[in-house]
C-alpha cells in the first residue's frame, strides 16, 4: 500500500497490525536517562511513527512534528476516550496495567464522547477570569503566586542569606501547589495537607495509592462545600457554568488541575531557571530585559515537562508515518520527540532571543491545554521573583549531573540544588495595575495556622536538615 505525503513524496505503508509487531519497551533504564537517544533510535528504525511496548501494552508512538499535528489538530480522526480503545473493550489491557489507574480518571484530559464538549466550554468559562488580565481574580492571581514565592524565599532565607538549597524541593514543586490551592479555594491552609497528598501522587512511592483515595475525599468534601457555598474559586464557578456536574465528578476535574498544573508548572519553572544560570550570557540578559515567557518558550522546545501526551485512539484505518493505524489503536504524540524532528528543529533558530512558539508543550487544535495561560502567568511570575530575590544563583552540580525523573507522561528534575545568595534588600513586591482593595489581606493565611500545616513543617524541616 502506497501513501501520498504532503510534500508529493510517497512512502510503501507497512499494514502489519500492531499486536504483531513484537515492539521494544520504550520505558527503559536508557529512557529515564537519555530519552532523546530512545526516541531518535525509534526514529532510525520506525521513521515518524513507531510501535512501542508501555508496560506491556501496545502502542504507538509519534515521533514526528508533523505527524503530531496531524493528529492533535483532528480530534474526530483521532479521538480522545478510553471507550474508543479496541484492545481494551476486547480485554486484552491488563487489570493492573499500572498506567491505568490514571487514565481511568476520567477528567477533562481523559475525556471523549458528547460530554466532553460541554464540558470544555465549562472550563474555559470557569478559567477565565483568572487568565483573563482585566478580571479582578487575575489581578488578586499574580498577587498570589509573588506572595506565595516571597514566603518560599523568605523560608530559604532562614537557613542564612548565603547557602545550598534544593530549588525544587523548597521553590518549584511548592509553588504552583500553593497556588493552586488559591484556585480551589480551600479555607485557610487547609488544603496544604491535601498538596503533600497530591505530592505522594506525583511520585508514585508506596504510599501512593493510599494519598490519592485521601486526596479525592479532600476534593470530594471541598466540592460539597462549594455547592453548599460558592466563592470567588475556580470550583465555584466551574459549577456554575456545568450545574450538571456530580461531586465525584467535580472532585475529578480539580484533582486533574491540582496535578497537572503544579507539575506542569513546577518542571517548567525548575527548567527554566536551569536554563538561566547555566546558559549564555544572551539568556540572562533576555531574562533581565523581562523576556520570561520567550526563556520559557526555548526551554519547553528543548525539554518540555509534558513529554507525552495521553492516548488518542484512530477512528478508522489510517496511514501516519509508515505504517496503518487501525481503528482503536492507542497512539501516544510525544513532544519531546516531534520537538527534535530534524525536519521541524533544524528551521528552528537556537541562538535567537526570539523563539518559536510552534513547540506543542500546551498540545494543539481543539483540546489544546485549557489552563496554558493561567500556568505561563504562574511559571513567569515564580521565575521572575526568583531572579529579583536572589543575587545569585548558581548551580551545585554540573548542568549534565542534575538528576532526572521520567514516567511515562512527564520528565522534569528530581532536585534542583544550587548556592545562592538573597539581595541584601528583598525588592518592593510588585504592585498589579488596578489593584483589587483586600487582595494583601486575602492571599495569605494567618501564620498560626501556617506553622500547623504538614507542608511547612516539611517544608521547614528541609531547612533544618540543610543546617
Amino acid at each position: 500500500m502506497e501513501s501520498q505525503w504532503a510534500d508529493g513524496g510517497s512512502v510503501d505503508l507497512d499494514d502489519t497490525r500492531l499486536e504483531a509487531l513484537s515492539p521494544q519497551p520504550l520505558l527503559t533504564r536508557d529512557y529515564e536517562t537519555r530519552p532523546a537517544l530512545v526516541y531518535e533510535r525509534l526514529r532510525q528504525q520506525h521513521g515518524p511513527v513507531a510501535p512501542v511496548d508501555l508496560l506491556g501494552v501496545p502502542a504507538w508512538l509519534v515521533l514526528g512534528y508533523r505527524e503530531a499535528l496531524q493528529v492533535l489538530q483532528d480530534d474526530d480522526g483521532w479521538p480522545k476516550g478510553l471507550e474508543n480503545w479496541r484492545a481494551r473493550s476486547e480485554g486484552r489491557v491488563p487489570a493492573d496495567w499500572p498506567l491505568g489507574p490514571s487514565l481511568e480518571v476520567n477528567h477533562i484530559l481523559i475525556q471523549g464522547g458528547p460530554g466532553y464538549r460541554p464540558l470544555r466550554t465549562a472550563w474555559d468559562v470557569a478559567l477565565k477570569p483568572f487568565q483573563d488580565p482585566r478580571h479582578p481574580q487575575a489581578k488578586r492571581l499574580k498577587s498570589a503566586v509573588t506572595a506565595y514565592a516571597d514566603e518560599l524565599i523568605t523560608l530559604v532565607g532562614q537557613g542564612g542569606r548565603t547557602g545550598v538549597a534544593d530549588l525544587s524541593a523548597q521553590f518549584s514543586r511548592p509553588l504552583p501547589l500553593m497556588v493552586a490551592s488559591h484556585l480551589l479555594g480551600f479555607p485557610g491552609s487547609q488544603g496544604d495537607d491535601a498538596l503533600m497528598d497530591m505530592w505522594r501522587v506525583l511520585d508514585a512511592g508506596p504510599d501512593a495509592e493510599a494519598a490519592l483515595e485521601r486526596l479525592l475525599a479532600t476534593l470530594a468534601e471541598l466540592a460539597a462545600l462549594k455547592l453548599e457555598k460558592p466563592g470567588d474559586d475556580f470550583p465555584s464557578y466551574l459549577l456554575a457554568a456545568h450545574p450538571g456536574l456530580s461531586l465525584d465528578h467535580l472532585a475529578r476535574e480539580l484533582f486533574m488541575l491540582l496535578g497537572m498544573t503544579s507539575d506542569h508548572v513546577g518542571i517548567l519553572i525548575s527548567n527554566t531557571v536551569v536554563e538561566v544560570i547555566s546558559g549564555e550570557s544572551s539568556v540572562r540578559a533576555s531574562l533581565s530585559a523581562g523576556m520570561v515567557r520567550e526563556t520559557m518558550n526555548r526551554v519547553v522546545m528543548r525539554k518540555p515537562p509534558l513529554v507525552n501526551f495521553v492516548p488518542r485512539f484512530a477512528a478508522r484505518d489510517t496511514p501516519l508515518g509508515n505504517y496503518t493505524i487501525r481503528a482503536g489503536d492507542p497512539v501516544w504524540v510525544s513532544s519531546a520527540a516531534a520537538h527534535a524532528d530534524p525536519l521541524f528543529a533544524d528551521h528552528v533558530a537556537s541562538g535567537t532571543t526570539i523563539s518559536t512558539r510552534a513547540h506543542l508543550s500546551w498540545g494543539a487544535g481543539p483540546r489544546q491545554c485549557p489552563a496554558r495561560e493561567l500556568a505561563s502567568t504562574v511559571a513567569a511570575a515564580g521565575v521572575g521573583r526568583l531572579f529579583e530575590r536572589f543575587s545569585h544563583l548558581d548551580l551545585a552540580l554540573p548542568a549534565d549531573q542534575l538528576p532526572w525523573r521520567s514516567s511515562p507522561f512527564m520528565r522534569g528534575l528530581r532536585s534542583l540544588p544550587v548556592r545562592y545568595a538573597l539581595a541584601s534588600a528583598p525588592p518592593a513586591r510588585p504592585m498589579v495595575d488596578d489593584p483589587v482593595p483586600g487582595v494583601a489581606e486575602e492571599v495569605l493565611p494567618d501564620q498560626s495556622a501556617r506553622q500547623r500545616s504538614s507542608l511547612w513543617r516539611y517544608l521547614t524541616g528541609l531547612i533544618r536538615g540543610g543546617r
